[in-house]
């Protein structure tokens, strides 16, 4: 059994932008809720097969929409931060919300470039 600070991710988002389940695909940060680590109109990678644990970034699906937020994870309370303090936190139910997590930002410039483990 998986303990909550490294689950796989199992994510289907074959219906956005064909992309396969197992495959990487890119989105452009929209707004200022993930500043200063993000700027907007960043963009980062999202891979849907990535294990999930507290502290990563991610792509979720709350109230119908995509939403990039950080992950955490405490005991079996599951919650969505933004990194600029202007938003509130979101509380989650678990990892099903999430559809991908974030390996890379990229940028226009080699210095905006960064991995995420």
């Amino acid at each position: 059994m998986n303990s909550p600070e490294n689950i796989p991710l199992q994510a289907d988002l074959a219906d956005h932008g064909g992309c396969a389940n197992s495959e990487p695909f890119a989105l452009r940060v929209l707004g200022d809720s993930m500043e200063p680590e993000f700027k907007d109109g960043s963009i980062i990678i999202i891979d849907s097969a990535a294990a999930v644990k507290s502290g990563c970034y991610v792509l979720a699906m709350v109230n119908e929409e995509y939403i990039f937020r950080q992950l955490i994870i405490e005991g079996d309370h599951y919650e969505l931060r933004a990194l600029n303090k202007g938003y509130e936190p979101i509380e989650v139910t678990g990892i099903d919300a999430i559809r991908g997590v974030i390996v890379q930002r990229s940028g226009t410039r080699r210095k905006d470039h960064k991995h995420y483990d």
